[in-house]
């Protein structure tokens, strides 16, 4: 798809859009599902694709997403 991120910085779901890509995760989503496992994932975006840009103080939201995800998994 030559045009996959234009095309993603486009799409428009309602009021959603893509804000995240990976492969990563969909195999972790098949493999669970076939052992008969619920998987799930949480990203935090410290890049832009689109514009060629990143985060380079990432760690701060990446502990704070941790924090959110154990929180969440315990209630």
């Amino acid at each position: 798809m030559p045009n996959m991120l234009k095309d993603f910085e486009s799409f428009r779901f309602g009021e959603y859009r893509i804000t995240n890509f990976e492969m990563e995760s969909s195999a972790v989503a098949g493999m669970a599902k076939r052992l008969g496992h619920e998987a799930g994932t949480i990203c935090c975006a410290i890049a832009n694709r689109y514009l060629k840009s990143s985060n380079p103080d990432y760690k701060p939201q990446v502990k704070e997403l941790v924090k959110l995800a154990l929180e969440k998994l315990t209630e």
